[in-house]
């Protein structure tokens, strides 16, 4: 047998079960003369295939819906996996999809369902992958839409996701569809186990075991049971955990959706209940337009601030407001709401107590907040919601709900007081719980950085909430570079980290958990200060200032520091006020002035440059995005501003070249 004949290796059965015709579906397609007249082809083709799918030709005068998921995986019936997805938080993605399509078909309806799966950030973290990491969303988010208009038919979108980029780029894509009724379906969250760690300390076991604070045995037993259960997203109010809050906060979910956990009945019964809101949306003629509006992202910002939750959705949240044609809100915006509202969810990472994202659930999660932030006049309940209620009117609602009632009472069974996983702003304060987010400025970040002040250890504070760290800097060109000194122990207490090049021209602006979250679970972490033109999720600890403008690829000051430059980091966690400069360079001081006109004389730092294995794809994202306003608006798309940016450089070329002729 040679290699041909091994490779293809035929049954016999193949052959002869082989067939060249089929009789078809039985039935005639319920057709009229107005619809052959007026109809398009492709409308009526719609309902040829419908049938040679197998859909009963007696029931296509329903309504068709469209269920687009971010399902990865392949799983056999008893759901043990055949091939492995990604990630949990997309894993069980098909149950949700499949319940919402049986709500819709036994409603008289025709389900239609539609696929765009995600990669995962924590797979992806200290490789090459993240170099694709946030260029996905938008990437993602134009598929999704396209697969939504090329749906003609459809009378409503449900878009069901759970994690880091796919439910981002879902949320953007339904809020694009602005003439159309949509609603988002969480995926929930994964439970954490009885015994051991949360899938965010688990990714650190390399750098504690090589700083001997973890066993080899103790790794390998810890990193095998963090995610207890197979679906949803991690334990912790990460991206994936934020972007779900975010999602009810903009009124686009039933009530109480988010943080619900993976393959239970509660959680299923959500698809029911979100068909039957998009259902009724399409009777009331409730429209994406009606619900994200500028009050409405503000509601969103709120509650994210409230909640504590990832700077990734500083990220995420212009980059809705944007495809939702509203406002897109600046640092002002998000300055301004930081300062007025207090975090009042303890929970995985912030602390103080570390309750997983199931707890928050159960304490009442989105609504219950909104109840604290309502008693303060911080939320404009006037919203339209997908349910068809008021905001003001849905939190009524919650307050004297039976399932208020009986989540809060669950949590209890657990020997937990909801009200110590949600808090009132008087025990939050006592907690010594500060607002979730500081936007430091000065001489090396003349546009802006953010620091999720409210993940500081309260233990590096003074009697103020002031964080004060002045030394010299470390400086790194590569988030590898910095795990290597991590690792080798070259990293100590009271070090200062400049992470460079890792802005969306150097890497994508890649996530850099790893570092973050080593220095968050390392027992001298929280001595240490990073500062990165890159991004981070949910955890950090003692000073981990990111997003810092310009990027260092752009010229911004970040690219030209050395190693001994003296940084001074100052920030008040109660003011919400801070400021990070360079105030002396080479070891000696010369105070802030000086030594910026010192470092303006410098160029770039020598080994900086755009990471050779920069995907061209990403190369063009981080190009369009710069076009757009950068980061700062979210990394959006801004089509007007690129075709004009386009036309200008076409007539300068031509002139160019009529020139040289």
């Amino acid at each position: 047998m040679n290699k041909l004949d091994k490779l293809m290796n035929d049954p016999k059965e193949v052959f002869e079960e082989l067939k060249t015709s089929a009789a078809g579906p039985e039935g005639a397609l319920p057709l009229t003369s107005f619809m052959l007249e007026n109809w398009a082809s492709g409308d009526l083709f719609g309902l040829t295939q419908n049938v040679g799918m197998g859909w009963s030709p007696d029931k296509l005068t329903g309504q068709e819906v469209l269920i687009l998921g971010t399902q990865g995986g392949i799983k056999n019936e008893d759901g043990s996996p055949i091939a492995l997805g990604y990630h949990s938080g997309h894993w069980e993605v098909d149950l949700l999809m499949k319940a919402a399509a049986h709500e819709v078909s036994k409603l008289g309806n025709i389900p239609f369902a539609g696929f765009v799966s995600d990669p995962c950030d924590g797979r992806s973290q200290g490789t090459k992958g993240m170099f694709d990491s946030l260029p996905y969303r938008n990437d993602a988010s134009v598929v999704m839409r396209r697969l939504i208009r090329s749906l003609p038919t459809r009378k409503a979108v449900m878009g069901v996701a759970t994690c880091d980029k796919g439910l981002p780029a879902m949320i953007m894509s339904l809020a694009a569809m602005h003439e159309l009724p949509a609603i988002i379906v969480p995926g929930g969250v994964t439970l954490p186990p009885e015994t051991g760690e949360d899938a965010g300390k688990i990714q650190t076991i390399g750098a504690r075991f090589t700083n001997g604070e973890l066993s080899l045995r103790e790794a390998a037993e810890l990193g095998c049971r963090a995610c207890a259960t197979p679906g949803g997203g991690c334990q912790f109010l990460g991206t994936a955990a934020s972007a779900q809050v975010v999602a009810e906060a903009l009124g686009i979910t039933v009530p109480h959706a988010a943080l619900a956990p993976s393959g239970q009945p509660i959680w299923k019964e959500m698809a029911h209940q979100s068909s039957r809101a998009v259902l009724n949306a399409i009777t009331s003629g409730i429209k994406m337009k009606d619900i994200i509006t500028d009050a409405a992202i503000r509601n969103a910002m709120t509650v994210h601030a409230a909640f504590g939750g990832s700077t990734n959705l500083l990220l995420h949240i212009p980059a809705i407001a944007h495809a939702a044609g509203c406002s897109i809100p600046d640092i002002h915006d998000w300055e301004k709401i930081n300062q007025s509202v207090p975090r009042l969810v303890s929970a995985l990472p912030n602390g103080p107590i570390d309750h997983p994202t199931v707890r928050v659930f159960l304490a009442g999660g989105v609504p219950e907040v909104m109840l604290h932030l309502r008693e303060m006049g911080l939320l404009e309940e006037d919203v339209l919601t997908i349910s068809g209620e008021r905001l003001g009117d849905v939190l009524n609602w919650w307050e004297t709900s039976e399932r208020r009632h009986h989540v809060r009472e669950r949590l209890k069974q657990d020997g937990i007081d909801p009200a110590d996983v949600i808090m009132s702003p008087q025990q939050a304060h006592s907690a010594g719980m500060t607002s979730t987010i500081t936007f430091p400025t000065g001489n090396i970040a003349p546009e802006g950085a953010i620091v999720k002040s409210t993940s500081i250890d309260r233990a590096m504070l003074d009697s103020n909430g002031i964080y004060y760290h002045k030394g010299s800097v470390k400086v790194f060109t590569s988030e590898k570079a910095v795990i290597q000194a991590i690792k080798k122990k070259e990293i100590i207490a009271k070090d200062i980290i400049a992470l460079i090049g890792c802005g969306p021209s150097g890497t994508g602006m890649e996530e850099t958990y790893q570092v973050t979250s080593a220095l968050k679970h390392l027992s001298y972490g929280k001595h240490v200060t990073l500062l990165t033109d890159g991004r981070f999720s949910g955890v950090s600890t003692g000073a981990c200032i990111g997003h810092i403008g310009q990027e260092a690829l752009a010229g911004g000051p970040i690219g030209k520091l050395r190693d001994g430059d003296i940084i001074e980091v100052k920030i008040d966690c109660e003011q919400l006020n801070a400021t990070i400069n360079i105030v002396g360079t080479d070891g000696d001081e010369h105070g802030p002035i000086r030594s910026m006109e010192l470092l303006e004389a410098r160029s770039l730092h020598p080994d900086l440059k755009e990471n050779p294995d920069l995907p061209d794809d990403t190369r063009l994202w981080a190009a369009l995005q710069a076009a757009s306003g950068g980061t700062w608006r979210g990394s959006i798309y801004d089509v007007d501003r690129i075709i004009e940016l386009l036309e200008i450089g076409k007539k300068y070329s031509n002139e160019k070249g009529a020139t040289q002729r």
